[in-house]
């Protein structure tokens, strides 16, 4: 089993994606959120194929439901779906994935606020 907990930003509703390999090439997908679209993707994601994970956005089953339920395009939460599928069943390794922004608006406040929570 693999989770992954996934903090979007801004919006605030956090996600978590548990995946367990069922079969060879099939994999179970949980995923809970605080977001009404993304707990939508709960019932349409149980089951898929693993490698899924590593087709192109617009054959991927979970780019395609995330599309059906409404999820904007820069929602970071269909990614650590895939990202969880691919670690639980050996397609990657287990490394954490990060985006971190800098701008001239704010790159004082975030290195200070990143100082203190370290």
């Amino acid at each position: 089993m693999t989770r992954a907990i996934t903090n979007p930003g801004i919006c605030g509703f956090v996600t978590t994606i548990k995946v367990i390999k069922s079969g060879k090439q099939r994999v179970s997908v949980d995923i809970v959120s605080d977001c009404e679209k993304v707990s939508k993707l709960r019932g349409s994601l149980t089951e898929l194929d693993a490698w899924d994970s590593l087709k192109g956005i617009t054959d991927s089953e979970v780019h395609r439901q995330a599309s059906r339920f409404g999820l904007h395009s820069t929602c970071p939460v269909p990614i650590p779906i895939l990202k969880t599928i691919e670690v639980e069943t050996g397609l990657a390794l287990c490394r954490d994935v990060v985006i971190h922004f800098e701008t001239s608006k704010h790159d004082r406040l975030h290195v200070k606020n990143s100082v203190e929570r370290k």
